[in-house]
């Protein structure tokens, strides 16, 4: 079959989009280059591996497991259904805390903690960002933790990586703490295509989608430096309720909340720095 005639198939059966990326992964090239090949012969084993892929989208398999990466920040990350699947969210958070790093602390000097690190998509490309920081890749799953050493292995990130509950018996300082914790409500409707496939491990954080922001805070209070920042991805709706948490444990410390690029409460940055 032509990458045509492989395209037209795929689209009969899901979505353009997804029916062009599964081919241009298998092709090594860009989506956008596929028109270049529209009549160029795809051999057997291709088309077989194509078909196959389509079928898993097809049956609800997020595509992001099914072409095995993803693009986060400009690095390619692999996924498994092991770990959460990075999103633009998390972006949006990496890029804050870059700005807060780059305008309130010395980039040379500075330790750096991503609590339920998963793919290590967050810690991983602070690293690359700051090469002369210090960076911990903290996870409970062992098998999440195999992806992001896999990732750091990849993307030449020297990186410490340590099976842990986020802050719990670590006896370390940090001047960044940062996490995309799980924080969906246990009895929360979220999409079908999520709640199947990506490990509740990292998506459900109790009755309230409070539990972690929680336990990192308590245990924040004696494993920060002298100059900190904590970092938080947040569900939209957990803004107050995070909010005040911060200030029960860090009284003194300036919080600032962020929205996303859709206008959605989804971050929170805690410093005794005066940030903005």
């Amino acid at each position: 079959m032509t990458v045509e005639e492989l395209i037209i198939y795929g689209k009969s059966k899901i979505h353009s989009d997804h029916a062009k990326m599964l081919l241009a992964d298998l092709l090594n090239i860009n989506s956008l280059e596929l028109l270049n090949y529209l009549q160029t012969q795809v051999s057997k084993e291709i088309e077989e591996e194509y078909k196959k892929k389509v079928d898993l989208v097809k049956v609800k398999n997020p595509i992001q497991y099914v072409i095995g990466n993803v693009n986060f920040y400009g690095n390619i990350f692999e996924v498994n259904k092991n770990v959460l699947i990075p999103r633009f969210e998390t972006e949006e958070l990496v890029e804050n805390t870059l700005y807060y790093i780059n305008n309130y602390f010395n980039p040379y000097d500075l330790s750096i903690i991503d609590l339920g690190t998963g793919s290590g998509c967050i810690g991983i490309t602070l690293k690359k960002k700051l090469p002369k920081s210090d960076v911990t890749l903290v996870d409970i799953s062992p098998k999440a933790l195999e992806v992001a050493r896999k990732n750091a292995t990849n993307l030449d990130a020297n990186v410490n990586i340590i099976e842990n509950d986020m802050l719990n018996g670590l006896t370390d300082k940090y001047n960044i703490i940062i996490s995309n914790p799980p924080y969906i409500k246990t009895d929360e409707e979220i999409e079908d295509i999520v709640r199947d496939n990506e490990p509740h491990l990292a998506l459900y954080g109790g009755i309230d989608g409070l539990d972690y922001y929680k336990q990192i805070l308590e245990s924040a209070k004696t494993k920060v430096k002298d100059y900190y920042l904590i970092a938080f991805e947040i569900g939209d709706t957990l803004r107050m309720d995070v909010e005040k948490l911060a200030r029960i444990n860090f009284p003194e410390a300036n919080i600032v909340a962020k929205k996303d690029l859709q206008g959605r409460d989804r971050m929170i940055f805690i410093s005794n720095l005066n940030i903005d």
